[in-house]
């Protein structure tokens, strides 16, 4: 519970920058669709520069630096009544080091369908579509997976409210479609002034925890809590990768044309910086 008082902490500054809840406790569906909110669709858009530093389970590290961009659709953040879950657009742009300098990642993330992502490989100057299948792989030989950086998709899961605390809503959340994800269930803790998940963990099909993500730091930017250090553990090869932001910008104006194919090959540069 170590990590729950850091992140406790961490948050309390910014109990006096939301609103008053009400006395009532949120439904799961309420609570989800705030975690969505909080962790993906602050502003209509977003740009966040990113070192990533990979350590495998000999202590062996690799550094990354890469940007990410983010867009919403218009009114995306009320879809037929259902809140924080419409299309938005992600554009990740690698700066290092030199083995993945100039690749780029894109992501048409949908509500309806499976997103659409695309890797560019500057070596081969080649597009890969990646499949919807392996959007639970490796990203970029991190211990992230492409999926969590655009998010999951609400109803692809069934959510319970298995636990309230002073301060967190732990959340059990089973995936509809157990053969299409390697894990049986994922539970998340969310905090319930900021509803930033401060931890999820992953059980495999046998119920054994092997994947913890956490929230290592937060910070309130533009009024938006926002993490600044997220790690993710994988327990079964010991390996770790920790992600820190900086340069978190919101509602910066990004144009739509950027996230197409065309600036994969040619990367928008002054957006960036």
């Amino acid at each position: 519970m170590r990590i729950f008082r850091q992140i406790a902490t961490l948050l309390l500054p910014l109990f006096f920058l939301l609103p008053l809840m009400a006395s009532a406790v949120p439904t799961v569906d309420e609570i989800v669709q705030r975690s969505n909110m909080t962790t993906y669709y602050q502003g209509q858009d977003g740009r966040v520069q990113v070192e990533m530093m990979i350590t495998d389970s000999q202590g062996r590290e690799r550094q990354r630096r890469l940007t990410i961009l983010r867009i919403d659709e218009a009114k995306s953040d009320v879809v037929e009544g259902q809140a924080y879950q419409g299309g938005q657009k992600f554009y990740v742009y690698f700066h290092r080091p030199a083995d993945v300098s100039k690749m780029a990642f894109l992501v048409w993330k949908h509500l309806e369908q499976d997103d659409d992502r695309w890797l560019y490989l500057p070596a081969l100057d080649l597009v890969k579509r990646i499949a919807a299948t392996d959007k639970r792989t490796s990203f970029v030989g991190s211990d992230f997976f492409y999926e969590d950086v655009s998010g999951r998709r609400l109803d692809e899961d069934n959510h319970e409210l298995v636990e309230t605390t002073n301060s967190y809503y732990v959340i059990k959340n089973t995936p509809k479609d157990l053969a299409g994800v390697e894990f049986s269930y994922y539970t998340m803790f969310i905090h319930k002034q900021s509803y930033i998940p401060v931890q999820v963990e992953y059980y495999d099909k046998a119920g054994v925890k092997y994947r913890v993500a956490k929230a290592l730091g937060v910070k309130t930017i533009q009024g938006y809590p926002t993490v600044t250090k997220a790690s993710i553990d994988n327990l079964k090869i010991g390996s770790k990768t920790v992600m820190e932001y900086t340069d978190v910008e919101y509602d910066i104006g990004l144009d739509d044309a950027l996230f197409t194919e065309r600036y994969l090959r040619k990367a928008p540069r002054q957006q960036l910086r």
